[in-house]
């Protein structure tokens, strides 16, 4: 498994683990990020009704390796807690769901992938207390580097203008909301997800919009 933690040894959560249904996948759920699933297996129709009759949410956790069909897949250790914003059940019995990202979270001990994958997991807060963004011009370089980026990517995919996008005061959740909105690949994501320290999130996503901003003025030379 991967994505310890980096940094002292002083543990982080001390919350004690809950057991929690798990949903691996190929992508990463970032708190405030939305996931729409379509659940046809047999063991997602009884997650899925195991999640809303429960009503604690599930987990979800990158695929490092391996496929999210027939097992024997490699997880992330840090995922994000997911609510159910919606549920629909089709007459086939399938569902159309759309869940919101919540909170980081960490496994603790993985479970019998029976019915379907579970977990123990515990909630993986930050370690520092970032000043407010308005006063820190660290993370008004961060804002204004994402709006430019915002706006390259806009203008290539002729989505229409998205750059009036709000962000969270607290540049804690707006780290997790600028991975969420940016197309970042989903290992990038993890990294930052993965991070514990707000400052270093603010530098792996400058790292990631110089890529992204070289990538995207490429395509439009061609």
């Amino acid at each position: 498994m991967t994505d310890a933690v980096d940094g002292d040894s002083d543990p982080i959560g001390t919350t004690d683990p809950e057991s929690l249904p798990m949903f691996p996948l190929g992508t990463v759920l970032m708190p405030t990020g939305l996931l729409p699933l379509r659940l046809f297996e047999p063991r997602y129709l009884r997650f899925i009704e195991d999640v809303l009759a429960a009503g604690n949410g599930f987990g979800v956790v990158l695929i490092e390796r391996g496929s999210e069909v027939g097992g024997g897949d490699q997880r992330c250790m840090i995922g994000c807690r997911a609510v159910v914003h919606r549920a629909d059940q089709a007459l086939d019995g399938t569902w159309q769901v759309l869940a919101i990202g919540t909170e980081r979270i960490e496994v603790v001990d993985w479970l019998a992938d029976d019915p379907y994958p579970r977990a123990l997991v515990r909630p993986l807060p930050d370690r520092s207390s970032p000043v407010a963004a308005d006063d820190d011009p660290r993370w008004l370089e961060l804002d204004t580097s994402f709006r430019h980026l915002v706006r390259l990517v806009s203008e290539r995919t002729g989505r229409g203008p998205i750059e009036e996008i709000e962000l969270a005061d607290d540049p804690a959740l707006a780290t997790f909301q600028m991975a969420a909105v940016l197309p970042l690949n989903p290992f990038d994501r993890q990294r930052i997800l993965a991070s514990c320290d707000v400052d270093e999130r603010r530098r792996i996503l400058l790292e990631c919009f110089e890529d992204l901003a070289v990538l995207v003025s490429g395509e439009e030379n061609h």
